[in-house]
């Protein structure tokens, strides 16, 4: 059965400094998303394979959901929010393979990708609007509600955490206890569950990310680095 979410155990440790299992699960699924990556993009060719054809439609989805949520050019945002996507996706799904548990259980793993998130949407503020312009929109729509705004910023960030660690959590969990009284057949059903919770949770992070860092990049809700369109003026009648 899983351990206190609360609590970790060391797996080595460098010098004073303990690595606990979450980190090493960590680094494994970045070690592997990297070789991955690598190995996918190492041939590409202007005649695609099966390969290249299945990840050119998955960077033109995930562009087709930047450019929705915030206007411009979407490689700004495309390493952070894939990389936040199949980070997640993969750890949720590394509870599918035995003696591992996931980092996403952890709430340290989940408050340190929140503070990303939340270190992300700061940084891309205050890169559009400028520092000032950034500041104003905590201002907005009058001076009274900076400290609401400054509570948002923390609040929903989070939230994210919380949801994250809650959702995959509980998965695990149920799926623990459910094995130590069922034995080894009757949970795979569960475990085929857990394959699209941990693809949903993956998403709606990784929307979420997106959803709040376009938030400080445009402000009031226009984006900055965008024109608005032009609307035809109407003709006076007499």
């Amino acid at each position: 059965m899983m351990e206190n979410p609360l609590l970790t155990s060391v797996a080595f440790a460098i010098g004073p400094v303990g690595v606990t299992w979450p980190v090493v699960t960590t680094w494994g699924i970045m070690a592997a998303l990297a070789l991955a990556s690598f190995l996918a993009t190492r041939r590409l060719s202007l005649a695609p394979g099966g390969v290249q054809a299945m990840l050119e439609l998955l960077v033109e989805t995930l562009d087709a959901e930047i450019r929705a949520t915030v206007p411009g050019d979407p490689a700004r945002f495309r390493d952070l929010v894939g990389g936040l996507l199949l980070f997640v996706l993969f750890a949720n799904w590394s509870s599918l393979v035995p003696g591992v548990e996931p980092p996403t259980a952890r709430l340290e793993t989940d408050a340190a990708l929140a503070a990303l998130v939340l270190v992300s949407g700061i940084y891309w503020g205050i890169r559009v609007q400028g520092l000032g312009g950034w500041l104003a929109g905590f201002a907005r729509p009058s001076w009274v509600m900076i400290p609401l705004n400054l509570v948002e910023q923390i609040t929903r960030h989070f939230s994210l955490m919380v949801r994250l660690f809650g959702n995959v959590m509980s998965g695990v969990f149920v799926i623990a206890v459910v094995l130590s009284l069922a034995g080894l057949l009757v949970p795979v059903p569960l475990m085929a569950l857990e394959l699209l919770t941990g693809a949903v949770q993956a998403y709606i992070f990784a929307t979420l990310a997106l959803v709040f860092i376009a938030s400080a990049v445009t402000g009031e809700g226009r984006p900055q680095d965008a024109q608005a369109p032009t609307l035809p003026k109407q003709e006076e009648t007499t």
